[in-house]
């Protein structure tokens, strides 16, 4: 009963920790990923160690975006590719993706120019080949785990140390976000990702909403294989997506609930929408002398009008 209880109070605790003035200062480990994701996650981070939790950010060597902090501790591994590597299977990825759009499940797995992912699954497995950096992490007592679940890797830490995990996405490829909280997905109301239909769906589109459902169970285990076979052996057991995303504590998903269509949700997931990509910055002050020499007229003219 006992155990039951404090995984019922996770979701509430997570939230007293990232929440300002409502608990004492916690100790976060920070798993991210790289691009436009740290854009936005490195803002809330800033934020964190700002109200004064003590923030470390564990991150590869070789990096696009993310950088050091005067603000918070930043933990490097080495990687098996170098910055070069890294670019020039962006870039193959980027062509490919300008040239044609997939349009389905199977043209996204069978797609050549997806060996970019190889690189980002493969960053767990020279995380956990740092065995200094695992010792650090295992004595230094987090409080819970702030992760970007893009690659998997933060879900891999948060259950190898048996940690509390929070989730910062703007969603989570193929089935998984359901599967893991266990929300229900009524396939007759709710669209699939890729199927670009509304919530009010023809009898025929809410069969190929069903296909596509179809299809994610069939294919995205394979376009995770190599985040899983590292997974698995990291953990030394065999490991399905499942496991990784149901371990979950709390989801804070930057999707606006009323831009997306109804659906169910569950306690656990919190959205947190308009935090997006890079802070933006203030609009320049511009001066339109014309606007406001016209401005008197259009006064005078408003006072013609009867009310």
């Amino acid at each position: 009963m006992a155990p039951a209880v404090w995984t019922g109070l996770l979701p509430l605790w997570m939230c007293l920790l990232l929440a300002p003035g409502f608990a004492q200062a916690g100790k976060l480990l920070v798993i991210p990923m790289d691009g436009s994701h740290w854009f936005t996650m490195n803002a809330v981070v800033e934020k964190l160690a700002h109200r004064g939790h003590e923030v470390v950010v564990v991150r590869p060597e070789v990096s696009w975006r993310q950088g050091k902090s005067s603000n918070y501790t930043v933990k490097t591994y080495s990687t098996s590719y170098t910055l070069e590597d890294l670019n020039h299977q962006f870039k193959i990825f980027t062509d490919s993706q300008w040239k044609t759009r997939d349009q389905d499940m199977l043209s996204i797995i069978m797609n050549p120019s997806n060996d970019i992912f190889k690189y980002f699954f493969s960053n767990c497995r020279n995380l956990f080949n740092d065995k200094n950096l695992i010792k650090y992490i295992e004595d230094s007592s987090f409080d819970a785990v702030f992760l970007d679940p893009f690659d998997m890797c933060g879900l891999i830490v948060a259950k190898y140390f048996s940690l509390p995990s929070v989730v910062f996405s703007r969603g989570v490829f193929c089935h998984y976000l359901e599967e893991g909280t266990q929300s229900p997905s009524p396939l007759s109301y709710v669209p699939r990702f890729l199927s670009e239909f509304s919530d009010a769906m023809t009898f025929r589109q809410r069969v190929w909403n069903h296909i596509l459902h179809w299809e994610e169970h069939l294919f995205c285990d394979y376009l995770l294989q190599v985040g899983l076979e590292a997974a698995s052996e990291i953990l030394q057991t065999t490991v399905t997506a499942y496991d990784l995303y149901s371990h979950t504590s709390v989801w804070l998903l930057r999707s606006d609930f009323v831009l997306d269509y109804p659906r169910p949700v569950m306690p656990n997931m919190i959205f947190i929408g308009g935090i997006n990509c890079h802070p933006r910055k203030p609009l320049s002050q511009v001066s339109c002398p014309s606007f406001s020499s016209g401005e008197s007229g259009v006064d005078e003219k408003a006072k013609q009008i009867p009310h």
